[in-house]
């Protein structure tokens, strides 16, 4: 093993799929040979009898159904807001030293410790659990756009407003050029 050479895909995935036989073989053998109480960890085979019957029985599903619509609404609602302020703030150096500051500490803010505020402002329906997710994800957003868009390298900004005859490039060119590079070279 050497570092940093890369590894083929079928052996990533003979990798990946070994270290989740290994895991459950541990557990199995922690479980069965009474190493590890029942009390404080369940075997394997009784997780899956139980989680079939949370399906099966209890209707988790629709459970599973409403956190999953929670998580992208999140998400999505932050993702529109975030990458457009994301954009202006990697195209645009005054944009950028304004909101850094803020969205540098926020970021590292728990969103849960956001929870008493939001049932406060927001109630404790729906709308209150997407912004405890929108909390989570948008500071994050934010900075990787900006983080991306203001990598694009130089040359391909002054080739793009040479494009467009020598107006200035809309910022989201900016964003499009600089993803486009990180995506195509694998960064």
């Amino acid at each position: 093993m050497k570092p940093l050479v890369p590894v083929s895909r079928a052996r990533k995935v003979a990798l990946g799929v070994a270290f989740f036989v290994l895991f459950v073989a541990a557990w199995s053998a922690a479980t069965f040979s009474g190493l590890v109480s029942r009390t404080f960890l369940a075997d394997p085979l009784t997780m899956l009898a139980e989680g079939w019957a949370l399906f099966a029985k209890h209707g988790f599903a629709l459970d599973v159904g409403i956190t999953v619509w929670r998580v992208l609404g999140g998400f999505v609602l932050a993702a529109l807001a975030g990458v457009p302020l994301g954009i202006a703030m990697g195209a645009f150096k005054p944009v950028e030293a304004f909101f850094e500051p803020f969205v540098s500490f926020a970021r590292y803010l728990p969103a849960s410790a956001f929870i008493p505020l939001l049932i406060l402002w927001a109630g404790i329906g729906e709308t209150q659990k997407l912004l405890v997710i929108f909390i989570g994800v948008f500071f994050q957003i934010v900075l990787m756009v900006a983080v991306t868009v203001g990598s694009t390298r130089r040359d391909l900004v002054e080739a793009m407003r040479a494009v467009a005859g020598g107006k200035p490039a809309p910022a989201g060119q900016f964003a499009s050029i600089g993803c486009s590079i990180k995506w195509r070279s694998g960064v």
